[in-house]
């Protein structure tokens, strides 16, 4: 049986196809923890946790930051359908670590209205777009 060496990865967001290449591995973070895939990876489907993306090419890897969506699995194809993906030149740093700083100053004051899922997404979010800028 020949040895597969790669696999296609398709990442589509609600307005663009983010990313349709063969690679040698992805890795990203899930609901039930991180998970690296490799060709002839077991069939399965994924819910997307916030978290950086790494894709390992021919040449080396590069990353993005991930931050919701589904993944299905397959042998030789991963698609993951992403509510928001961003390359690290997409990513305002300053903006990112403003984010930050407010989620963080939500989820310290405890207010009665605060939503704190929300504001704990938010923190996560903004955690993964500074972590991928590093």
């Amino acid at each position: 049986m020949a040895e597969i060496n790669d696999f296609t990865l398709k990442i589509i967001t609600p307005d663009r196809i983010f990313y349709e290449k063969p690679v040698k591995m992805v890795e990203f973070n899930t609901v039930e923890g991180e998970i690296g895939v490799l060709p002839g990876h077991i069939p399965m489907t994924v819910i997307v946790k916030p978290g950086v993306l790494t894709i390992t090419e021919e040449d080396g890897s590069k990353e993005a930051a991930l931050h919701a969506g589904f993944a299905e699995i397959l042998q030789n194809q991963v698609t993951i359908l992403a509510e928001i993906i961003e390359w690290p030149e997409e990513i305002d740093g300053t903006r990112a670590q403003e984010a930050k700083e407010r989620a963080e100053e939500r989820l310290r004051t405890k207010e009665p209205e605060t939503d704190t899922a929300r504001a704990e997404i938010a923190l996560r979010r903004a955690l993964t777009r500074i972590e991928v800028l590093k």
